[in-house]
């Protein structure tokens, strides 16, 4: 098995991997805001959510739904800001999943990735990490 890539290219395609597996998983999470509501703990993320409270209306009253799971549509996310955040975060994340894979796959095959490769690979991940690390902190 022929790698095209140094041992410091080898290190980097596994430290990409981990970071953009990391910044997956917390993209899927719904940890990102916790809190209370009608007595009930409450968590929230741009793409999932946890015991949140639904308008029950054969009773005309609101209940806590205790489960986790995301939102019904792309229009259930609570606000226009949380939207962008979703979509600039999973494109962050989806480019930061193909870089990792791509470089993974340089491990194993020679002659996939060059110089000029390794670099636009660079940039790609530089983009990928700016936009999940900025949507994700709220700048």
């Amino acid at each position: 098995m022929a790698s095209s890539l140094t041992c410091a290219g080898i290190v980097w395609a596994f430290l990409s991997f981990l970071c953009a597996a990391a910044s997956c998983v917390g993209f899927f999470m719904p940890y990102w805001l916790l809190g209370s509501q009608l007595e009930k703990s409450v968590s929230f993320g741009t793409f999932r959510r946890c015991s949140y409270p639904v308008r029950d209306e054969t009773r005309q009253m609101t209940v806590m739904v205790e489960q986790c799971g995301r939102y019904a549509s792309f229009q259930a996310i609570p606000s226009a800001e949380w939207r962008i955040c979703t979509v600039v975060t999973g494109l962050g994340c989806g480019l930061l999943l193909l870089v990792a894979l791509t470089a993974l796959m340089g491990c194993c095959v020679s002659e996939l990735i060059s110089r000029t490769v390794g670099r636009v690979a660079g940039g790609i991940q530089f983009l990928g990490g700016k936009c999940s690390c900025d949507e994700g902190m709220g700048m």
